[in-house]
């Protein structure tokens, strides 16, 4: 018999910092509704268990680690790409 994992969620928010933090974490029915939000405000989601996984071992507002900036930034660099932005274009105050 297969044991189902719960549903995880975790929200980052890069911008005018200069690492990403770790805003909000939950499983199933707060992952839930972090998605739901999520989508509601236009962000983008992306699923990687496996990240999700590690992030969720942080503290709530706390920067990712460095061990996790290369599978952080390849999330970003996809959403630079659906944006149509580029590196910087997150710093400028007219966004």
């Amino acid at each position: 018999m297969r044991v189902k994992k719960p549903r995880q969620a975790v929200a980052l928010e890069y911008g005018k910092r200069a690492v990403p933090v770790m805003t909000a974490k939950g499983q199933n029915e707060v992952a839930d509704l972090i998605i739901e939000e999520a989508k509601k405000q236009g962000i983008h989601i992306a699923e990687d268990p496996q990240l999700v996984a590690l992030l969720g071992q942080l503290e709530l507002n706390t920067e990712i680690p460095e061990s996790l900036y290369v599978a952080v930034s390849v999330i970003l660099s996809w959403v630079y790409w659906l944006k149509g932005m580029e590196p910087g274009d997150e710093k400028r105050d007219s966004l």
